[in-house]
C-alpha cells in the first residue's frame, strides 16, 4: 500500500474526531488547553502505533475466539507503559490529563483500528496507519483545544493574545467543548464539499 496515502487517510478522510466521530469522551473531556489535546493526542499516537504493529505481527497466531481479548491486553500493555512514563517524567500532564490516560485502553479509536485495519495489513502498512489516525486525532483535540482556550482564557499555549476582558468562561466549561466540536465539524464538512 501507499503509505503516504495510508497517512493522509487518517487525517483527512477518516479522522477520527471531524469525520468519524470516534473518541469522543477525551475529546471534549480533555480539550480545555491546546497543550491538554496535544499531550493527549500524542499520547493516543503512541498507543496507536505501538499496538498495530503488535497486532498485525501475531494476527496469523491468535484464534479468533480470543481475538479481542488478546488485542485489549496488547493495547493495554502500551497504556501501562506509557502511563508509567508520564507519571515518572511528565507529572504535569499526568495531572492534567488524569484518568484519561489509562481510558485509552477502551478508546474505540484504538481498538476499531486494530480491528479494521491491523488485523489484515503487515506491520508496516499498519505502522503509518497508527501514525496517520494519531496524527488526525492529535490535530484535531489540538485545534479543539486551542479554539476552546483561546476563547475561553485568551491564550494558546499558554501565550496571551486576547485581553482577559474578552473571555468567555464557557468556552471553558463542558457545554463550551460541544459547541466547538460542533462548530469544528460544520467547517470541516464545508470544507470537504467545497
Amino acid at each position: 500500500m501507499n503509505h503516504i496515502r495510508i497517512i493522509t487517510n487518517g487525517l483527512i478522510k477518516e479522522n477520527p474526531t471531524f469525520v468519524l466521530l470516534l473518541g469522543m469522551c477525551p475529546t471534549l473531556a480533555t480539550t480545555t488547553s491546546a497543550i491538554n489535546g496535544l499531550s493527549m493526542g500524542l499520547a493516543t499516537m503512541f498507543i496507536l502505533i505501538c499496538s498495530n504493529v503488535v497486532i498485525s505481527c501475531i494476527k496469523n497466531v491468535t484464534p479468533d475466539m480470543v481475538r479481542i481479548p488478546v488485542f485489549v491486553v496488547v493495547i493495554a500493555s502500551f497504556v501501562t507503559i506509557l502511563q508509567m512514563i508520564i507519571k515518572a517524567y511528565l507529572p504535569a500532564v499526568n495531572e492534567s490529563l488524569g484518568i484519561f490516560i489509562p481510558l485509552i485502553v477502551v478508546n474505540c479509536i484504538i481498538l476499531g483500528r486494530a480491528e479494521a485495519f491491523a488485523c489484515k495489513n503487515t506491520p508496516l502498512d499498519s505502522f503509518f496507519d497508527g501514525i496517520g489516525i494519531g496524527l488526525g486525532f492529535t490535530f484535531a483535540l489540538t485545534l479543539l483545544g486551542s479554539v476552546r482556550e483561546l476563547l475561553g482564557a485568551g491564550s494558546v499555549f499558554g501565550f496571551v493574545i486576547l485581553p482577559e476582558v474578552s473571555n468567555i468562561l464557557l468556552f471553558i466549561l463542558p457545554p463550551g467543548a460541544f459547541l466547538t466540536l460542533g462548530y469544528l465539524i460544520a467547517i470541516v464538512n464545508k470544507l470537504k464539499k467545497a
